[in-house]
């Protein structure tokens, strides 16, 4: 398995598909976290605040991996019962558009949670 160096060449690694819509996630990311930094953690694209990574994303062949940790999974469990998930993903079909409010509230639910541990 290739490891990648950065989510650029992550992204550069996928079909044009699934580079679409990764690119959609990273773009969405950045735009949820601003203060957030790009990394590659366990060989997928994520982004981490305040020494902390508040979520990882991957596409797969058949969806979007999203990837929040647990708490904003039991937090959100009604809104997402539209989507497979289990105690730490999400999996977004490719045939449904990406649930952009959703995200967003699941990204700032999770840069709360890293700012409240750390105070």
């Amino acid at each position: 398995m290739e490891k990648f160096a950065n989510v650029a060449d992550y992204l550069a690694s996928l079909d044009s598909m699934r580079r679409e819509v990764a690119q959609i996630m990273r773009e969405l990311l950045a735009d949820a976290a601003p203060d957030a930094t790009e990394v590659i953690s366990y060989n997928m694209p994520a982004v981490k605040q305040s020494g902390k990574v508040l979520v990882y994303f991957a596409p797969t062949q058949k969806h979007l991996g999203f990837y929040p940790t647990s708490e904003p999974i039991v937090h959100f469990e009604q809104e997402l019962l539209p989507y497979k998930h289990s105690k730490g993903a999400i999996q977004f079909p490719y045939d449904q558009p990406l649930p952009v409010a959703l995200i967003r509230k699941i990204v700032q639910f999770r840069i709360e949670e890293v700012t409240k541990k750390q105070a």
